[in-house]
């Protein structure tokens, strides 16, 4: 037995710290399992499947902001390091699409005040488990707790912060839906949460949901704020979910 970040730098011929990188990223698996932790022991003849992460895409840029169509994996942070400009919006680790950088701190400002007031409109897709089939409008308070380990974030009507999420069937196949959901709120994990608690866990989501896929199927599709609206368009990987998508909203 030997530590999967170990047996990994050498079947990659990588240092010991990328190989935890890739491992941390969630872009290894081994025998079709994503590897979870970068110090768990296993048997030192196991194979490793290694993916590769996109790269940003930028959507749009002017003298105020820019627009970046985020990939599953990559961590917002690092993003917006690698570009040399503050974030104005974050998105989790797996989930995808529109996040937005700001380039001056008086357009900062005029964003924070819009979030603040509830005056951004954001639209996600999200594959989720089970037949969807009617719209439903989500209104719980959420509460989220930060631990070392992340924030945790539940349902509590007593401690809770307001978030609502209005969510509408898209497609169906096998078994699986493809939802549209908007958000005027952005709790953290707001829309991981409601979803789980109304009985349609996305898929992907372990912490929320407590199933596994290679990603967290959650795509931040459009972003209206001021006088903007970017669209990020969905990637493949929702294509091996077996939902024939339409081209407008696909790469």
């Amino acid at each position: 037995m030997q530590k999967a970040y170990k047996l990994l730098a050498i079947q990659e011929k990588i240092s010991n710290n990328e190989a935890k990188a890739l491992i941390d990223m969630g872009l290894v698996s081994v025998s079709g399992k994503r590897l979870e932790l970068a110090r768990v022991e296993i048997k030192e003849n196991s194979v490793f499947k290694v993916q590769k992460p996109a790269k940003p895409i930028k959507i749009y840029e002017d003298e105020n902001i820019i627009a970046i169509n985020k990939p599953t994996f990559l961590i917002s942070e690092q993003i917006a390091k690698d570009f040399k400009f503050e974030l104005l919006n974050r998105l989790d680790k797996e989930t995808s699409g529109v996040l937005l950088m700001c380039k001056n701190d008086e357009f900062k400002q005029k964003v924070i005040k819009e979030f603040k007031e509830n005056r951004v409109k954001k639209v996600y897709f999200a594959a989720v488990k089970g037949i969807f089939a009617d719209e439903m409008e989500i209104n719980l308070p959420i509460f989220t707790l930060k631990t070392k380990s992340g924030a945790f974030s539940k349902i509590d009507l007593t401690h809770g912060k307001t978030a609502i999420s209005r969510v509408y069937p898209f497609l169906v196949s096998n078994k699986k839906s493809l939802v549209k959901v908007e958000i005027d709120t952005g709790r953290t994990h707001q829309i991981r949460v409601h979803l789980a608690n109304a009985g349609f866990a996305i898929i992907g989501d372990e912490k929320y949901g407590k199933n596994k896929a290679s990603r967290i199927y959650l795509h931040s599709y459009e972003t209206k704020l001021l006088d903007y609206c970017f669209k990020a368009p969905l990637d493949k990987s929702f294509g091996e979910l077996d939902f024939e998508l339409p081209k407008e909203i696909t790469k």
